[in-house]
């Protein structure tokens, strides 16, 4: 456990991405299926949502499925998408009853009708909540979303302009949410994994060795323990 002091009151992250990697690896270790690894990933997020409620984060990106993930297993994939539905309905009023409002960063566009159905009606049940933002990045790829928000620009753009950051921004999924912060990558692996590309421009990243269904809200404290100690300076001096 941290002490208390460690943590101080700012600077407090607006903007928490995590890659929630380490489901398989923390199954493996326990000689269960991986589909129960997944589960247990799931019930990682209550407490930590709770956690980043009480320190005053606005928003949080999970990164839940990228587009690169359809290269798993059927099953696996067909269960993950049974997990989502699972989770929305056994949280979703304790979510509501939170203020949390949830948003989806990503293409629905292959995604099972159920599934679909299940992400637009958490997305409109909690439209008018104006606590923590909880963006599930679902079938998402970073690359995939500047080609999107760049073609999404071009069909909106009636005369010939330039095109500048502020203008862009406005076509990413992430619009309206504060820059990203932080990111946090579990499991000890050291890599992107085409997440937030453009939003990662000044974030700051702290990787763990904890697989993601041992993340606790002690494990967030220590990432943002860390943040603290950063200097940001975003090409100055």
């Amino acid at each position: 456990m941290i002490n208390n002091d460690e943590l101080l009151p700012e600077p407090i992250p607006r903007h928490v991405g995590i890659i929630m990697d380490g489901n398989g690896r923390w199954a493996k270790q326990k000689n269960i299926s991986r589909s129960e690894g997944h589960k247990a990933g799931a019930e990682a997020i209550e407490p930590l949502m709770d956690s980043a409620i009480a320190l005053g984060i606005k928003a949080v990106s999970l990164y839940a499925f990228s587009v690169e993930n359809w290269i798993r297993p059927i099953n696996e994939i067909r269960g993950l998408w049974d997990l989502l539905e699972y989770f929305f309905q056994h949280k979703l009023e304790a979510i509501k009853s939170k203020k949390i409002q949830i948003r989806h960063s990503g293409s629905l566009s292959k995604l099972p009708p159920k599934t679909r159905q299940t992400i637009k009606e958490a997305i409109e049940a909690t439209s008018m909540n104006r606590g923590l933002i909880l963006n599930f990045c679902i079938n998402y790829g970073g690359r995939q979303e500047i080609i999107r928000a760049f073609n999404e620009w071009l069909s909106n753009t009636k005369n010939p302009e330039k095109i500048t950051e502020k203008k862009f921004e406005k076509f990413l999924y992430t619009f309206g949410m504060p820059d990203l912060d932080l990111l946090i990558r579990t499991s000890g692996e050291y890599r992107i994994s085409n997440f937030l590309l453009w939003q990662l421009a000044y974030t700051e990243l702290v990787f763990t060795d904890v697989l993601w269904p041992d993340f606790k809200p002690n494990d967030l404290y220590k990432a943002i323990i860390e943040y603290q100690k950063r200097e940001r300076r975003y090409g100055g001096i």
